[in-house]
């Protein structure tokens, strides 16, 4: 079981966590969303929950809550431009299908 950020994604995450008083990482997960069903999720950790499992990575710590660590399990976490905007990237080796826009994923049946 693992979380990977790559270098940028890492320095990023270690940036804003060194800004931001309270923050203990990366808080890294998924919500019903779109049209197929899930979305990534990213924020600042500020709590460690007694379902999380956490990984840490060179200092930085990431915070997966137990509901989304069987669809999150083993993802790399990226950092970089898409369109006009930068965001976190993705590449989840649960995902089976993803929307055409992208914003969403489905995994096999047994996840669900």
């Amino acid at each position: 079981m693992a979380i990977h950020l790559t270098p940028v994604a890492f320095a990023r995450v270690q940036r804003f966590v060194e800004q931001t008083p309270g923050a203990l990482g990366l808080r890294f997960g998924v919500t019903r969303t779109g049209c197929s069903g899930w979305g990534h999720t990213t924020d600042l950790a500020r709590e460690q929950r007694e379902d999380d499992t956490v990984f840490e990575q060179d200092g930085v710590r990431i915070f997966v809550d137990a509901e989304s660590l069987a669809l999150v399990d083993g993802t790399e976490i990226d950092f970089g431009k898409q369109g006009l905007s930068e965001t976190f990237l993705f590449r989840n080796p649960n995902a089976t299908a993803e929307c055409g826009c992208g914003e969403s994923f489905t995994t096999d049946e047994t996840h669900r």
